[in-house]
């Protein structure tokens, strides 16, 4: 195949940091749109498309413009340059030169720029559901690494008024789209899944908080709060806090679906267990750990999308 043609394709497989987009948007995605599947008369067609337009969305909002945004301002306030860089550190395209920061900046404002106005045209033709999808969508990677937002480089608020909603109302979205109304299953995986994923982003950060630390701005993280806080035993604090947070919701199915709530219990005890056994000062063991628990969001994921 013609290296011209290869280019791209590389660079935006990079970008994409899959491991990432899957183990959180995927995985909430298939949480919702699982159970229609097995246990609901809509139209297989119909499903099929809403799950490949909600797929097709979270790669290229979750996927691409998040990451093209976040390597950009974390490059510029020179973290990921100072990043142990195993599993964090952004994806490094621009280390490695495989991408400029002009480059990168100039393909961030097109994607802003072409994704408003299709939010704009969807709201003319009267597709208000999709429109409302992606503009919480486009808030999400914006405001998470933009100024004057950058709410990345603030304790909880990126988790909560970025990251949370964009990941949440995806987990939403596959019974937004295809039933009536939203049932209290589909609350509870998105909630449940959201929750994990913050967990595992603040597992994320834990190798990252000295170059955080050091970075200008410094990107105060949750993670680093903790540490300047309460000292370095506590770096784990905020992923412990949304495992918890997301083992209370999992509490929350009952007896109502029992056995949901016994295998995400299982999934989520053994998550606190890896971030409470984890020597934070390691980056090898951390990154190890991270991939345990990116396998086990997606294990929860489907298990509450068969057991509802």
């Amino acid at each position: 195949m013609n290296q011209s043609i290869l280019a791209p394709i590389k660079k935006s497989w990079i970008l994409l940091r899959s491991i990432a987009v899957v183990s959180s948007s995927v995985t909430t995605i298939v949480s919702t749109v699982l159970p229609i599947f097995l246990y609901y008369t809509v139209a297989p067609n119909k499903s099929l498309l809403v799950f490949l337009l909600l797929l097709f969305g979270a790669f290229l909002i979750h996927g691409i413009l998040t990451h093209v945004l976040n390597d950009f301002a974390d490059y510029n306030s020179g973290t990921d340059q100072n990043s142990p860089a195993i599993l964090s550190g952004g994806s490094r395209v621009i280390q490695t030169g495989v991408i400029s920061a002009s480059s990168l900046w100039l393909l961030g404002k097109w994607l802003i720029f072409s994704l408003s106005l299709i939010v704009v045209g969807l709201i003319l033709f009267g597709y208000f559901k999709i429109a409302l999808l992606l503009a919480i969508g486009l808030w999400g990677a914006i405001s998470y690494s933009l100024r004057p937002f950058q709410f990345s480089y603030r304790p909880f608020i990126g988790e909560w008024l970025s990251m949370f909603p964009s990941v949440f109302v995806l987990g939403l979205a596959g019974a937004w789209l295809t039933l009536d109304s939203i049932p209290t299953w589909a609350l509870q995986n998105a909630l449940i899944n959201a929750l994990f994923c913050l967990a595992w982003v603040m597992v994320h950060h834990i190798p990252d908080q000295e170059a955080d630390r050091n970075a200008s701005p410094v990107k105060k993280t949750s993670v680093v709060w903790a540490f300047e806080k309460f000292g370095a035993a506590f770096s784990r604090l905020p992923a412990l806090l949304y495992f918890t947070l997301a083992g209370l919701c999992v509490v929350w199915m009952g007896a109502d679906r029992i056995w949901a709530m016994i295998g995400a219990l299982a999934v989520v005890g053994t998550a606190i267990f890896l971030v409470l056994k984890m020597q934070i000062d390691n980056h090898y063991q951390v990154s190890a750990y991270e991939k345990i628990i990116l396998i086990l969001a997606m294990i929860n994921g489907i298990w509450l999308g068969i057991f509802i």
